[in-house]
């Protein structure tokens, strides 16, 4: 069975994205972000929402354990601004209904979803720069960077949650992240 690991940022969704990964049949367990990067033994890692970067813990270590991760929200905020991207605060701000178009069909975190899909996502920080190596995926009339990846090194984010049932398609985004790491 596929293990991940959910690492708790401190956002409000968290506890979601633990229960759409167990619905999936996935074995999940939900960890604080201040857990040894020794003690986690996945196929694959979730980087939750939170608040803010100064709380990220050991989320910066967790990149080298060789594994999948799927950045959410600040998840996403993480890989870039560890990575060599830029983060910002949004033009928008706070949570809303966004319609994202997926700009690679291809793509095998958010591929499936394209042309466009429906999604709630907060604005008030962003990726405003992404990583080299990584692709740009999706985009949005309020966020440039709504999603992107790095497929050589299976790291991926989406600024929205997928978690959340006001997102069309979510439980999509976790099966197609389960199939990464299997």
């Amino acid at each position: 069975m596929t293990s991940i690991v959910v690492i708790d940022n401190h956002g409000q969704f968290t506890h979601l994205e633990r229960r759409a990964l167990r619905d999936l049949g996935v074995d999940v367990e939900l960890v604080d972000n201040t857990t040894p990067p020794e003690e986690i033994d996945a196929d694959g890692i979730v980087l939750s929402g939170g608040p803010d970067m100064d709380r990220i813990g050991n989320c910066p270590e967790y990149l080298d354990l060789d594994v999948p991760v799927f950045g959410i929200c600040l998840g996403m905020q993480i890989l870039a601004a560890e990575l060599g991207g830029e983060v910002g605060s949004g033009d928008y701000g706070g949570y809303a209904d966004v319609d994202v178009d997926i700009l690679d069909g291809g793509d095998p975190l958010v591929g499936s979803l394209a042309p466009r899909t429906r999604v709630w996502a907060s604005h008030a920080d962003e990726v405003k720069e992404v990583p080299e190596g990584f692709a740009h995926t999706a985009t949005s009339d309020v966020c440039d960077v709504e999603a992107m990846s790095d497929p050589d090194r299976d790291l991926y984010g989406v600024q929205w949650h997928p978690e959340v049932a006001h997102t069309e398609r979510g439980e999509e985004v976790f099966r197609n992240f389960v199939s990464i790491c299997e």
